[in-house]
């Protein structure tokens, strides 16, 4: 009896040796249009899908595998009598493998200025119903929806059968490849018609499988494309804390200008600052907490150079990224193994949307991008704060956005004094980011101090004062703002409202 494979792909890659290789195992091939194409010029026999249904191919190819004699070729139970009988009454022949990629959706919709008809053509309709139509039969059809899967499947064809655990992962893999595509397409469609989010869709890919989770006893992985962002290319592998603090290290930098430095423990900054060269930055950011920063997260807006390696060698830290390594640089950073090195690919802080799990489903906000606009601070005390001072506000502001709530941030030059981070009380914050600084010998005096949100009461403020901030940003809005503004105009410093409140929890 003839053994059948349809192949119809949209990425070619591989696809001539693996329909050569089907030959050789004595399968029959059907295929359509642009495929058959390829095979026939690289000598494989083919016959067309059109020839075997006595059915051209129609609307530019919207219409070509949609057709009982392909449908039926796959959806027939091989051991049911009455299939059996239907199937050689309608001369439906067996199709035992279906070989099929999709159209390049992602790929089209990432383009520059491409139009809605471009989009459109590009959803595959016969392609997702071969695939599923294969995968629902898995008991006697395989499918195969990649590249990736040729090499092993041939192989295991050559041994004489596919295995029912090979059919079965196959089948998974085809129902993933569909449901994987159709995200997209809903997702597309429904930002380019502007409709309201009516479903959370997130279907991505297995990255890679990590050491362990949080903590050792928690299994963990990565999925989607975390690689387009990262490149490690030096050290251990990375962990899922490491990931965790790297984004929280780079999103911060971000926000800040060139030459800015973070260095991120637990999440949180142990120290920041913008500087005149990377190596000034880091310096100003290590003062800040030089004990915490041993085992952190560092990174830079720009490229590390020699003399910057060479500070950073001399002190434990879990990851080092940047957008750029010098050589010089790379070869004194490199004689640390175990250390992570990074290069930042692309931006991260990208409009979209911010999940979080929850019993029985997902919290979902939209990304913390607003940004500072110094045009909308609401100077609210009577002394008016210098333009250094309003820089130092502008940077500390950045910081407070970035730690957890509550948040203290004191700064000064640019760089953090003290950092307050994730207490249940304000004023606990206050008083552990003035505990720090004094700790490593910073003054405070004369210094700016950010906190994420408002003062409910005046104590919190006072004791901020107490420290030697001279100005404090803040977002305003409490039922006591008054008896704030009140006692920052009785010790005669400057306050700025933002109206805006970035807590982070």
């Amino acid at each position: 009896m003839k053994k059948f494979a349809l192949i119809s792909v949209s990425d070619k890659t591989g696809i001539v040796d693996f329909a050569k290789s089907l030959l050789n195992l004595n399968y029959e091939i059907l295929a359509t249009g642009n495929t058959a194409k390829l095979l026939t010029q690289n000598s494989v026999p083919v016959t067309e899908v059109s020839d075997l249904t006595g059915f051209p191919e129609i609307f530019e190819g919207r219409v070509k595998t949609l057709h009982p004699k392909i449908f039926g070729g796959i959806l027939f139970r091989r051991d049911n009598p009455q299939d059996i009988i239907q199937a050689n009454e309608n001369s439906i022949l067996p199709i035992d493998i279906v070989c099929v990629n999709l159209y390049p959706f992602v790929q089209t919709i990432k383009k520059e200025n491409v139009s809605l008809d471009d989009v459109i053509e590009n959803i595959d309709i016969g392609g997702p119903s071969l695939v599923r139509a294969a995968a629902k039969n898995y008991k006697y059809v395989s499918i195969l929806t990649s590249p990736e899967q040729y090499k092993n499947f041939i192989a295991e064809l050559e041994k004489g059968n596919i295995s029912d655990k090979t059919k079965e992962q196959l089948a998974v893999a085809a129902f993933s490849h569909t449901s994987n595509y159709d995200t997209h397409i809903a997702n597309y469609l429904e930002e380019r018609f502007e409709l309201e989010k009516s479903h959370i869709r997130i279907n991505e890919k297995l990255n890679r499988k990590l050491r362990y989770g949080e903590n050792p006893h928690q299994s963990a992985k990565v999925f989607g494309n975390f690689d387009e962002y990262f490149e490690v290319f030096h050290g251990k592998e990375i962990s899922y804390n490491n990931i965790l603090d790297l984004v929280a290290a780079v999103e911060l930098c971000e926000e800040l200008d060139d030459n800015a430095c973070a260095i991120i423990k637990h999440n949180n900054a142990a120290g920041a600052a913008i500087g005149t060269f990377p190596l000034d930055a880091y310096l100003k950011a290590l003062k800040c907490d030089p004990v915490s920063a041993f085992g952190g997260i560092v990174a830079f807006n720009d490229e590390v150079d020699g003399k910057t390696a060479e500070k950073l060698n001399e002190i434990f830290l879990e990851i080092i990224c940047a957008p750029s390594f010098s050589d010089e640089a790379l070869a004194i950073l490199k004689k640390k193994k175990d250390r992570r090195l990074v290069r930042k690919l692309k931006k991260i802080n990208e409009p979209g949307l911010a999940t979080r799990s929850i019993p029985g489903g997902i919290l979902v906000q939209d990304k913390d991008l607003v940004t500072l606009n110094k045009d909308d601070i609401q100077i609210v005390t009577n002394r008016k704060p210098t333009e250094k001072e309003l820089e130092d506000l502008t940077f500390a502001w950045i910081v407070a956005k970035h730690t957890k709530s509550n948040a203290i941030v004191f700064a000064k030059d640019k760089a953090t004094l003290g950092v307050g981070a994730g207490q249940m009380s304000r004023l606990d914050s206050a008083k552990i980011a003035y505990m720090k600084a004094k700790e490593h010998g910073l003054d405070l005096t004369n210094s700016v101090a950010a906190s994420d949100a408002f003062f409910p009461f005046a104590d919190g403020l006072l004791e901020i004062i107490k420290c030697g901030a001279t100005a404090v940003i803040q977002p305003g809005g409490s039922v006591r703002d008054q008896e704030v503004i009140d006692a920052a105009n009785q010790n005669n410093i400057t306050m700025v409202f933002t109206g805006i409140r970035h807590f982070k929890h």
